[in-house]
């Protein structure tokens, strides 16, 4: 079972003496990749109650809200962003879904297991031939007696291959969104295989590989939500994963100042005219970029449609580490031409905070869509 949760108001205080005892030592293997996936950081995190915080009590979870979750992610983010996404997706997109969206019986069932780190979870939706454009994803699952054979295959997935459970979107009728359907898949079920964990220009540390579904079959209980639900469960996890990647980039971006004010404070000013109003554009980045993820985490946790916050805090945000780690680069040049100094490290792992949970074009079409609408003018 899970550690006893920590308290609402402690849970900043635990996240970063995590970030502090477990996630700094493990950093700088991390970055280099190559590692065996990094197991210990769910199961460290969920002994100190971290795991569960988007879970109700009920269920072994701190049910914390998306606010405490995102600090959480920002204080792993600040000392390594592959442990912070990690960890996101075992706390949010593997986790949430079955929270708002499963039977009590898959409720008792997983949340417990998720919470406690006894499996990890991992999120599948995107396709070879599907990444922005989600409704047009080919894998199948085709109803047989009290099973649905999934087959197909997934790409870019977080987690792959040390995942215990895959939340799995595939095709159960029409073309388009409403004929998708999305099932809970058990790691050892046969027929599912991970690839291999892909090279990347960052976040080297977290596993990303291909889902290969091959005559998969998933008891009908398994299915999340009722049949045709799938792109709609699919559509609310991103929505509130935004959130995470919007803490997941402050964290890196204020990763990235630090490293730059360090250099600094060491007296490595003779190159730049004005370093010291260059970090204050930096800290002005880093401050607009955290207010706009918390807002849409309590807009979140107060029951307030929250999707065009999260999708401007999750395109600033992203924007906003990509040109803080970038003048982080500069101002610590030359030493930061090290692969393995902390600005290049912030620097590559930026990058993929603009793609994934839908990119930042897609955020672009969302909010323009919510302000054409006449959604208002509050985000």
């Amino acid at each position: 079972m899970a550690a006893a949760p920590p308290a609402i108001a402690d849970v900043e205080e635990v996240a970063q003496d995590f970030a502090r005892e477990v996630v700094r030592p493990l950093a700088p293997a991390l970055a280099r990749g190559g590692q065996p996936f990094p197991r210990e950081l769910v199961t460290e995190a969920a002994r100190r109650g971290l795991c569960g915080l988007l879970v109700p009590g009920e269920y072994g979870g701190g049910d914390a809200g998306h606010l405490a979750f995102a600090s959480f992610v920002e204080a792993v983010a600040r000392e390594c962003a592959s442990s912070a996404v990690v960890l996101d997706v075992q706390v949010s997109v593997a986790t949430e879904p079955i929270v708002v969206f499963g039977s009590e019986e898959q409720k008792r069932r997983y949340l417990p297991r998720l919470a406690s780190g006894e499996m990890v979870g991992a999120f599948a939706l995107t396709e070879p031939s599907s990444g922005s454009d989600a409704a047009a994803l080919r894998t199948t699952a085709t109803r047989d007696g009290d099973d649905y054979v999934l087959r197909g295959s997934k790409a870019f997935i977080t987690n792959a291959g040390g995942a215990d459970l895959y939340l799995v979107a595939a095709r159960t009728g029409e073309h388009g969104a409403r004929g998708i359907s999305a099932f809970l898949v058990e790691a050892d079920t046969p027929g599912l295989r991970a690839g291999e964990p892909l090279r990347k220009m960052g976040l080297r540390g977290s596993w990303t590989a291909e889902l290969f579904l091959d005559d998969v079959a998933v008891p009908v209980q398994n299915m999340l939500g009722p049949e045709g639900a799938g792109f709609r469960i699919a559509m609310a996890a991103l929505d509130s994963g935004r959130i995470g990647i919007s803490a997941q980039a402050v964290g890196i971006a204020q990763g990235a100042l630090d490293a730059a004010v360090a250099h600094l404070r060491r007296g490595n000013t003779a190159d730049h005219r004005d370093p010291p109003l260059l970090i204050a554009d930096m800290a002005a980045h880093v401050e607009a970029a955290r207010a706009l993820y918390r807002h849409a985490a309590a807009t979140c946790d107060a029951g307030q449609p929250f999707t065009r916050a999260a999708a401007v805090a999750k395109l600033y945000a992203t924007d906003a580490a990509m040109a803080v780690a970038h003048a982080a680069v500069e101002l610590c040049a030359p030493d930061s031409t090290s692969a393995d100094h902390p600005a290049a490290i912030r620097l590559r792992d930026a990058k993929a905070c603009q793609i994934y949970e839908g990119t930042n074009q897609v955020q672009r079409l969302v909010i323009a869509r919510h302000l054409l609408a006449g959604s208002g003018g509050k985000a």
